[in-house]
Formats: structure tokens, sequence, C-alpha cells
């Protein structure tokens, strides 16, 4: 649910934890990341940082500019003033990612673990069986037939949290237990009802179903999207996966090898609630994918 006030938790002396609901769900999240907006706007004197995540907000700030009761009366009167949910929109750039579904990198992760940890079937037919699918083809065109939403970032830098904005798609998945030692970077990962892309080579637990040579961390910053941040995605963007074969792959990863890629971007794209919401109601549920 998503509370009419919102409740404060104390981290130390420096940070405090804006709870506003206690579910994983999407008008909530929108509603974390309006009000992430509206507080970065307000510019209080002494806000060091604001960290979106699912249904909460942590705020760092100092102690010796603004005290814990000041900053949740203001942060609370902006969530009070934020207005009705249909009347916000948000600025929502949409990255497309080129992916290698079934892919010759994740199955070497995936058979390499067989052989170290334990034996298991392999990601996506686990994920076809386990979500009732017909096939593999099934699941690839499941998870590229709709947008994404960046509900938050964390566990590492770059890694955004994708949940899937078309019902219809939605899926769920186990975490590996216990977890792989390493994934390869660029792994397209799914786990619980999140998707995502590992940023970099680490230990994961997500299951695995395919990979994109575009990167969405770049510590160099050596390609043109990165040069501003390390990071491509930021919370309330969105994500759209492009199926690519092997031969488009090959030739991407060249680019970014050389430096010259330049990642699909509709930057300047915005995001109504309300359109959502009327969109979602024309939505056949009874069609397959």
């Amino acid at each position: 649910m998503i509370y009419d006030t919102p409740k404060y938790t104390p981290g130390g002396d420096r940070y405090l934890e804006m709870e506003l609901g206690n579910e994983l769900n999407f008008d909530l999240n929108f509603i974390v990341h309006s009000l992430t907006k509206s507080i970065r706007d307000f510019k209080i004197d002494g806000i060091l940082e604001l960290l979106p995540n699912m249904a909460s907000i942590v705020i760092a700030y100092d102690p010796d500019k603004i005290k814990f009761s000041d900053l949740t009366t203001q942060c609370t009167k902006i969530y009070n003033d934020l207005g009705s949910l249909e009347s916000i929109e948000l600025l929502s750039p949409v990255y497309s990612i080129p992916v290698l579904y079934f892919d010759h990198q994740t199955r070497a992760c995936w058979e390499d673990y067989c052989e170290k940890i334990q034996k298991k079937t392999y990601d996506p037919d686990l994920m076809v069986e386990l979500n009732q699918l017909n096939d593999r083809a099934q699941l690839k065109r499941i998870h590229s037939g709709t947008e994404y939403w960046v509900a938050a970032l964390g566990f590492y830098p770059g890694l955004a949290s994708l949940i899937s904005l078309d019902p219809r798609c939605r899926m769920t998945a186990p975490k590996y237990n216990p977890p792989r030692t390493w994934t390869p970077k660029g792994t397209i990962g799914y786990g619980g009802s999140v998707t995502c892309v590992y940023p970099d080579n680490t230990p994961g637990g997500y299951q695995i179903i395919g990979h994109t040579p575009a990167p969405v961390c770049d510590l160099k910053q050596q390609l043109p999207a990165f040069k501003k941040d390390i990071a491509l995605l930021r919370p309330g963007d969105r994500v759209r996966f492009i199926p690519i074969e092997l031969d488009e792959y090959k030739y991407i990863e060249q680019l970014v090898e050389e430096g010259s890629y330049n990642h699909i971007i509709a930057k300047y794209s915005k995001f109504s609630i309300s359109e959502y919401h009327k969109w979602l109601k024309t939505l056949d549920f009874e069609a397959t994918f």
C-alpha cells in the first residue's frame, strides 16, 4: 500500500529513510521518483544526497545545517504538495539495449557453475518451465516485448533494477542458491520479478538469459554516453531490449572496443502516469506473445 503520510527512520545523525509504502508497486515507485525530483528542485539547505529506491528515499544531510525534525517537516510538505498521481509527468529517456539471447558467454558461465558448484537446469529452460511458456523463443519475445522502468540503482555501480511496464510480460524467477562466483559483464539477468544488466564481472544470483555487448557502466568513461557519468541509466529512465543475432553482436562489440559505439537513446521522452493507466485498460490479456 501507499502511505498517506511518509514514515521516517533515522540512520545515525546524517541519514534518514523516507518510506512511502510497503510493497513492490509501479505507482508507488513512480511517486518515489517524482518526490525525489521535487525535493531536489526545492534545494533544501543541508541535503547532501538523495538515494531513491523501490519504495523509499534515503536522504543524506548535514546535521549542522538542518535538524532531523525540520527536514522531515519540509519533506512531508513537499510530499503533500505533489498533487494527484494522475497529474504527474516525468522526463524519462528510453534506452535501446541490444541483446543476444541464449548466448555463448552466459552458457559458459552456467556450465562453469554446474561443473564447480552444483548442477542445475539451464537458466532459460528453467524460466520457460516456471512461467509455463512454450519454448525459449517465447521467452525471448516476452522479455523483449515491453519497455522496462528503472525502479532503482544499487548493489553495484550502474546496476539498475528494471520492472516490466507491460503486465503481460512480467515473469518470475528464483535466484541461484548458492550464488555464482562470477557473471560476465553485460549479462541479462532475471530474479524475482526484476530484470537487470550486469554492469561488470561480478558474483550474482539472477537467472541469466542473454548478453549485451553495449555496456551500462564505463568506469573509464570512454564511450560517448558516459562522458558525464560512469553509469548509463538513472532511476525513472526506461529500457527496451532489442534482440540481435551473432553477427550484429560482434559488430557492436568491435565498435565498443574502438570506443566509437553510440548508444541508442530517446533523450527527451516524457512519461505520463495517466496515459500509462489509460493504456493498461486497452491491453488484451488473452493475447500471447
